[in-house]
């Protein structure tokens, strides 16, 4: 319940944020652009000590913490006036969703406990993709009726809420482990970061880049959110699903096989160009099917992976570093869909080479790996 708050008041604000800075605050869109991407920068700074503080006092802590730090930015969004004032808020944005991310799965394990992870988290992702997909629906309605400041309102207020919640009901006892602040990460951990980032690339490029390609291509100017919104769909119900689908896989397997749907997606668009004009829209929403299924596939197991990857004495900086995989493709992806500009079938042709790449490895590296880490059926369900 919790998280699903949170991520109805990020889905509230999120895709707005740029909005508000130039429609409610008055910045113009390069000022604004540039205070946004700060921010975010300065939020890659936050996972190597949050992953510390993970492993000395435990998870739910930092995610209480990530929770008052986010209301605090919104707050401070709902007030702003200038420039300075935006920045304040994006950085504090920025670092508690960073604070945030690089703890929600060493809390989710503490209470899950001995137990499988692949479904709890499965179960997880899709609360928050579908709440994020209903606080974007409101959003889109006060966007529509003038009340973007009431929406930073509504997010600062869901940011409290989750806190509360978290402090008041949820309990997973942490003992620190002796060496908890000693050790650096281990090679096979950072071989997962690079190779799932690889992966992640495309599903950055598909949020900031497919609206260019779509409405580049002469599409209804509706059809970006319908693909949104059924991608969203597919992941807010289909989880569960894809644990159970892939329950007889080793955990890499499931990975590259959502490595290949993701560059089988990147053809199935590519091809759209040369698609008859009626047929294209039917077209783009079956690669969208495509795609959905990579991700499931892909969110199903390695955030799971990771968790049996890190160990336990330093769980806590193994998994916020594992941030890294998808805050790196963040920032990377709008370089990535600029490269439309030297042709429509560039930006394409990288992320199928990445994902391809991404899918070969994650082959090779689970022959690499114990069985207890890539075997979902070696760990109890329940």
């Amino acid at each position: 319940m919790a998280l699903g708050i949170d991520n109805v008041g990020s889905g509230l604000f999120l895709p707005l944020t740029l909005v508000y800075a130039t429609r409610v605050v008055g910045l113009p869109l390069a000022v604004a652009g540039v205070t946004v991407t700060v921010g975010t920068v300065v939020g890659l700074l936050v996972p190597p000590l949050a992953g510390r503080l993970v492993d000395r006092v435990g998870p739910r802590p930092v995610v209480i913490a990530s929770q008052v730090v986010q209301a605090l930015g919104a707050l401070v969004y709902s007030v702003a006036g200038g420039v300075v004032s935006v920045a304040v808020a994006v950085c504090l944005l920025a670092a508690g969703q960073q604070l945030f991310y690089s703890s929600l799965f060493a809390l989710i394990s503490d209470v899950v406990g001995a137990r499988q992870k692949d479904r709890p988290f499965a179960v997880v992702a899709m609360v928050r993709s579908a709440c994020f997909g209903v606080g974007a629906l409101v959003a889109a309605w006060l966007l529509t009726v003038g009340a973007l400041r009431f929406a930073v309102v509504l997010n600062a207020v869901s940011f409290l809420l989750c806190a509360v919640l978290l402090a008041g009901w949820v309990r997973a006892p942490h003992v620190p482990a002796a060496d908890a602040g000693k050790g650096r990460l281990s090679r096979r951990f950072l071989v997962l970061i690079l190779l799932t980032g690889l992966v992640a690339l495309g599903i950055d490029f598909f949020l900031v880049g497919l609206p260019v390609f779509v409405l580049g291509l002469g599409s209804p100017s509706w059809l970006p959110g319908v693909i949104l919104g059924l991608h969203t769909a597919m992941t807010s119900i289909g989880g569960t699903l894809a644990v159970r689908m892939t329950d007889r896989f080793l955990r890499t397997t499931t990975l590259a096989v959502g490595g290949w749907l993701l560059v089988l997606w990147c053809a199935l668009c590519l091809a759209a160009v040369w698609a008859p004009a009626g047929w294209r829209t039917v077209w783009l929403l079956g690669a969208t099917l495509v795609l959905a299924v990579s991700s499931l596939f892909f969110g199903a197991r390695v955030n799971a992976l990771a968790v049996e990857l890190a160990p336990a004495a330093t769980r806590g900086r193994h998994l916020a570093a594992f941030q890294y995989a998808f805050t790196v493709p963040v920032v990377v992806a709008p370089a990535v869909v600029a490269l439309f500009a030297a042709g429509v079938w560039v930006p394409w042709l990288v992320v199928a080479l990445c994902a391809g790449a991404g899918a070969l490895a994650f082959q090779w590296f689970g022959a690499r790996l114990p069985d207890e880490a890539v075997n979902p059926a070696s760990v109890p369900v329940r």
